[in-house]
């Protein structure tokens, strides 16, 4: 059960992280505002929303020193990993940037498997590849040339995001609970993006219209709050390598964003890569159960 658990958590997590772009692309063309202002605001709005749930469930607040210290470099973590996901959407488009980003569970199960001694798994092996080739299709517009400064920042992400994911698996902080964990996070990125904001031109800009704050809002809650709570759940129900493989939706949410709501191209390559990522979370799922049965056999 809480195998399955997991998988739910893990694909609501990157589902809602997919609407990154459908929030952040129009506060930087339409509403003018910019990046560090934008990030900052993100990260404010999310840590007041994170800190009303905990005050509502009545969570203690109190950690330990060295639970803070662990806390504080997972903060920058996630906090670099949201800095140049949305720093690459000025040089790439935003669903090229969602793919390469996805290239973290590679990077997820090479950590766990060298560093953590994980047992390597075909199944799981073939949906990561599966999920990749899926994305690709999904992403892939043969038109125009890529700029590589947007790729290397992307690239980045895979980076920050992967070594996030097994800090928090691996380190004691991952057995805190997960509303306050979340909340500690996202007060650590909150402080970082101001000082990045106060010391960037213009300084910390003010929300210009009631339209931003509405996005701003919404950027805070679905993408960052939910994402990030249900992730650190996802995670300790069904470990680093299923939660960073079921990530996948992640650019399926954004790819399809991006033809509904930006009227973006979409073809036969499209569908199939809708389907091979279908099929390589159903294989997560499938191998999960039966890896779950197989532990309570024996």
């Amino acid at each position: 059960m809480k195998s399955f658990k997991g998988v739910i958590y893990a694909l609501v997590s990157s589902g809602t992280f997919g609407l990154i772009p459908l929030f952040s692309i129009p506060l930087m063309t339409d509403s003018n505002m910019g990046l560090p202002s934008i990030l900052f605001y993100r990260f404010l709005f999310s840590t007041l929303l994170m800190g009303a749930i905990c005050l509502f469930k009545k969570e203690n607040f109190r950690i330990s020193k060295k639970n803070l210290v662990t806390i504080g470099w997972l903060g920058v973590l996630y906090a670099a990993t949201a800095m140049c996901l949305i720093y690459s959407y000025k040089y790439i488009p935003s669903g090229l940037a969602t793919t390469i980003h996805f290239l973290y569970p590679i990077a997820v199960s090479f950590l766990m498997v060298v560093f953590f001694k994980e047992r390597k798994s075909i199944v799981l092996f073939l949906a990561a590849v599966l999920s990749l080739i899926g994305v690709a299709l999904l992403c892939w517009s043969g038109e125009g040339s890529i700029n590589l400064i947007g790729v290397a920042i992307a690239s980045l992400t895979v980076i920050t995001y992967s070594v996030y994911i097994v800090g928090i698996n691996q380190s004691s902080v991952g057995k805190m609970n997960a509303e306050i964990l979340t909340f500690y996070i996202l007060l650590s990125g909150a402080v970082l993006f101001f000082i990045f904001a106060a010391t960037s031109d213009g300084g910390v800009e003010l929300i210009p219209d009631t339209t931003a704050l509405w996005r701003l809002s919404l950027l805070a809650f679905l993408p960052t709050v939910i994402s990030d709570l249900t992730l650190i759940l996802a995670i300790k129900y069904a470990g680093s390598t299923i939660t960073s493989i079921l990530g996948s939706m992640e650019p399926l949410v954004a790819v399809l964003i991006g033809v509904l709501y930006f009227s973006e191209y979409f073809n036969l390559n499209s569908g199939f890569g809708i389907l091979l990522i279908l099929v390589s979370v159903s294989l997560v799922i499938v191998f999960g159960k039966q890896k779950k049965e197989s532990m309570l056999g024996d």
